[in-house]
């Protein structure tokens, strides 16, 4: 189901050319492109006026790029810290929190901002579509995706690395209309994304696109509005754990957007963004100030992956280099790439738990290890306008709340699988 909702009125631009073109209902790069770019939205609407927060995530919907609204949305939320701030001496801590968290009147089913992307993307397409949506992910997005997928029955495959699989559970059965196939035990994200690529060479299939799709970019960037709109300016500085950086590269587009706006300031955010060591792809390219990222052996890559905590947070082709992406919003904006480890980040965990009374994922606790290191290392000051961005929590608390269901994959391939098997058997499958 979804609500009656005039369509955003916006345009893409092409971040290479600035060249602006009409978004032809899925259009995922540039026309005529000669070099590998994001596009982005340009929206009519220069000041975000926030509708009703009903509406859950679509308060924002003068910067989605969308022309219907879905039901069962929550915005993310933003609260001036008092506890964990009061414990690292920080006097202008901000929490943006998307996750299960009752008592603050948000209650996102699957506990990860990830929603912001499903309700987003799914928002932008076209209500008559007949092909299959294919979304790769390493857990947290595929359980997004699904979850809005099912209550809005629109026709979902999943491609999501089979050790990942224990991310599937949701509070009830899902709706027929969401599949899922998976790559073999020991394969990573980067091999379901390579399965999900083989599944859309077929005619009644379609990729999501990742960083590319600007739906997927700007529901993210709900978590800049929230914060920003919430203190009333735009913050200093931002800490994000990532994995794609897609999350930071939303941030740092909201953050222009509110300086066209023209209420909130025209600062500039440094983009404060973690990886969980020893997986650290970004964090080597960035040290080394390079565009490209550094060579790596994926083996080695595989087993680093198996050992980190926050397994969301193990892409191994992130949207780096390309014009737009994370490069350069880090040049543009400043900030840096920072590190946590397993203990820290667990650590960390216990101590937000402890001082703001909710569990946060590993992902979101790899970010706020390295807030507490900057706070030791004073690489930002006691009264710096911080935004913490906590990308998942309150999933212990659902779990002892709610009985759990988890999706089965009806497809396992190997992880270098063979292409016309691929096609042969999820051709079969039934919608």
């Amino acid at each position: 189901m979804s609500s009656s909702f005039s369509r955003t009125e916006y345009k893409l631009m092409s971040v290479e050319t600035g060249a602006t073109f009409n978004d032809k209902g899925w259009t995922l790069d540039a026309p005529g492109k000669s070099k590998p770019s994001l596009i982005r939205a340009i929206y009519n609407d220069k000041q975000l006026i926030q509708k009703d927060d009903s509406l859950g995530i679509y308060k924002f919907a003068d910067w989605l790029p969308i022309h219907k609204m879905l039901n069962g949305s929550y915005a993310p939320l933003t609260y001036k810290s008092a506890g964990l701030a009061g414990k690292l001496g920080l006097s202008n801590l901000y929490i943006t929190f998307s996750g299960y968290w009752p008592e603050r009147g948000i209650e996102m089913k699957t506990c990860s901002f990830k929603e912001t992307e499903a309700y987003s993307v799914c928002a932008r397409m076209d209500s008559e579509e007949k092909k299959i949506l294919v979304v790769a992910s390493a857990g947290n997005t595929a359980r997004a995706f699904a979850q809005v997928c099912s209550d809005n029955n629109i026709n979902l495959l999943l491609s999501v690395p089979e050790d990942n699989l224990n991310a599937l559970w949701f509070d009830a059965p899902l709706n027929d209309c969401v599949k899922l196939i998976a790559s073999k035990s020991g394969g990573d994200y980067f091999d379901a994304i390579h399965l999900s690529n083989i599944v859309c060479e077929l005619d009644n299939y379609f990729a999501e696109g990742g960083a590319k799709n600007v739906a997927r970019r700007d529901g993210m960037g709900t978590t800049m509005l929230s914060a920003t709109t919430s203190i009333g300016e735009i913050p200093e500085y931002y800490f994000q754990a990532i994995g794609s950086g897609t999350g930071a590269i939303a941030a740092w587009e909201a953050n222009m957007r509110l300086i066209e706006d023209g209420r909130f300031g025209n600062r500039k955010m440094k983009l404060m963004v973690s990886q969980n060591y020893p997986f650290h792809p970004i964090y080597d390219a960035w040290k080394a100030d390079s565009r490209s990222l550094l060579p790596f052996d994926d083996l080695e890559a595989r087993k680093q992956v198996e050992i980190i905590d926050a397994k969301v947070l193990s892409n191994r082709k992130p949207p780096y280099s390309i014009t737009g992406g994370l490069f350069d919003a880090m040049k543009d904006a400043g900030g840096d790439v920072l590190l946590a480890n397993n203990k820290e980040a667990r650590e960390a965990a216990q101590l937000f738990l402890q001082t703001e009374g909710i569990d946060i994922h590993p992902a979101a606790a790899v970010a706020t290890a390295t807030l507490i290191d900057a706070v030791k290392n004073s690489t930002i000051a006691s009264n710096s306008l911080i935004m913490l961005n906590i990308t998942g929590g309150g999933e212990k608390r659902f779990e002892k709340e709610h009985k759990l269901h988890y999706l089965k994959p009806l497809l396992v391939f190997d992880v270098n699988p063979d292409e016309d098997e691929v096609k042969e058997h999820v051709g079969k499958l039934k919608w």
